[in-house]
């Protein structure tokens, strides 16, 4: 007789994973530059740790949100008191202006089709519950985040089909790859429910472009049972052009021109995650949403919802941090402007290292290519090269197998989850590896010793006629 349930015991979590390997091992031997300077840094985080004292700075301008106040009086006993899943009207109203902001205003959000979550994992698995049944499929483009396999997979029973895109034309989706991984589903007998994208793309960094985002739209359109889910939960990273377009702004453009009762049809079968745990940074406050016009989706989804509430403090909290428009423009526009600043220097100290990264617009990691440190073309080789770079370099990246990437050497690197001077020992690091793995010394490194060497000549030509002189003037 079994003891436990199945699921309990099934090893289909995803944590054998290397993505979370890797973050095992640093558990273990975590860098700290005063007890363990050569402890594994982390760089397989995607946390924005770089604009906290922004949020300190209106907490402490803000005492009675923090404080549970409203008009100096307290209101923590009215918080704690239980609350219904459908969420404070307030913090429902400011999220929505606040996703609005976002995007430019070029679109808008009714409070009242937003479904509160315990966070994007809790709301994407909730929405693989609501459209579709075990056994069922749903689409995503290569590489995808690792954490997908846990969160759309694990306790709903839904099949994941990759879209299998490639560096040729930078991970692109084309309408070739959308059709093969389709006909791949239907070859493993596999009902498709639907297409789910990340905008902008984790691991790649990246935003789709308006071409690509008609493609799924069309895509859903021909197969009408079929949905499509954007996880927009990065939609607030983007630092230099191209803009960010949302899904829903695809929608409201085809609205204006196309059949209205065909629009709305469309509408109703695409959806939005959204979270603050990478625009805002805070992963720990567990703040997540599902945005639909599907009034049974909503209905459903809220519902669930009651499994994986936001605190009602929580809740309060932000809806004054988000309800402070001041606050909100300024935070968004400096964030960005220190995330480009990190990126670059990321960019900057793997070039110097000889590694290039694919050319990224948005997130808080790049997609870097190693492809020409591996002994072989092989995902084997991927993971011998992975393995040196934790234990032996003491960095934990992800390796693009975790992503389901089908190019062995692609790697995502964060650069948000640390201070500059430990990214700059990262990259010592990674530098110090190259060169002794491939014997090729490095551009900026050649460039060095040759300078070096032109010092010391110069000098010993200028002791040589300082000498001279001291004999003559004898």
């Amino acid at each position: 007789m079994k003891l436990l349930s199945t699921k309990a015991t099934c090893n289909s979590h995803g944590q054998d994973s290397s993505y979370f390997l890797g973050w095992e091992e640093y558990e273990k031997n975590p860098y700290d530059n005063v007890h363990n300077p050569k402890g594994i840094i982390q760089m397989g985080l995607a946390e924005n740790q770089l604009s906290f004292d922004l949020l300190e700075s209106w907490l402490a301008k803000n005492p009675d949100a923090a404080g549970f106040k409203s008009g100096g009086k307290s209101i923590f006993r009215e918080l704690a008191l239980f609350q219904d899943y459908h969420g404070l009207p307030s913090f429902k109203t400011a999220l929505v202006d606040f996703m609005a902001e976002i995007r430019g205003n070029k679109v808008t959000f009714d409070p009242d089709h937003i479904v509160l979550t315990a966070g994007s994992t809790s709301a994407n698995e909730t929405l693989m519950f609501c459209l579709a049944e075990k056994g069922e499929a749903f689409l995503l483009p290569t590489p995808y985040y690792p954490g997908f396999d846990r969160d759309l997979k694990w306790r709903t029973g839904v099949e994941i089909v990759p879209i299998q895109c490639n560096s040729s034309n930078n991970f692109q989706v084309t309408e070739q790859a959308l059709q093969q991984a389709y006909q791949e589903a239907q070859n493993r007998n596999l009902k498709v429910k639907g297409v789910m994208v990340t905008n902008p793309s984790n691991p790649l960094g990246t935003t789709m472009s308006k071409s690509e985002l008609n493609l799924l739209v069309d895509f859903i359109e021909e197969n009408k049972d079929m949905h499509l889910i954007s996880d927009e939960i990065y939609s607030g990273t983007v630092f230099t052009s191209p803009s960010f377009i949302s899904v829903m702004e695809i929608l409201k453009d085809r609205n204006s021109f196309k059949n209205s009762k065909a629009a709305d049809e469309i509408k109703e079968r695409v959806h939005v995650v959204y979270s603050l745990s990478k625009d805002l940074g805070l992963p720990g406050f567990r703040v997540g949403a599902i945005y639909s016009e599907n009034d049974t989706v909503v209905a459903a989804a809220t519902k669930m919802s009651s499994f994986g509430l936001i605190s009602s403090q929580t809740q309060y909290l932000l809806s004054a941090m988000l309800g402070d428009k001041k606050f909100t423009k300024n935070y968004l526009a400096e964030n960005l402007k220190r995330l480009k600043k990190r990126q670059t220097k990321l960019v900057s100290g793997l070039q110097k290292a000889g590694i290039n990264c694919l050319e990224s617009n948005a997130g808080l990691f790049c997609w870097v290519d190693m492809r020409h440190l591996l002994h072989s073309n092989t995902f084997e080789a991927e993971m011998e090269l992975w393995k040196k770079i934790v234990y032996q370099v003491g960095l934990n990246i992800s390796p693009g197998s975790s992503c389901h990437c089908n190019e062995p050497g692609w790697f995502r690197v964060c650069f948000a989850n640390m201070s500059e001077e430990t990214l700059k020992l990262a990259m010592k690091r990674l530098k110090a590896f190259v060169v002794e793995s491939t014997g090729v010394t490095t551009r900026s490194t050649s460039q060095s010793k040759r300078k070096s060497v032109l010092t010391k000549w110069v000098f010993r030509l200028s002791s040589r006629g300082d000498h001279r002189d001291q004999q003559e003037e004898r």
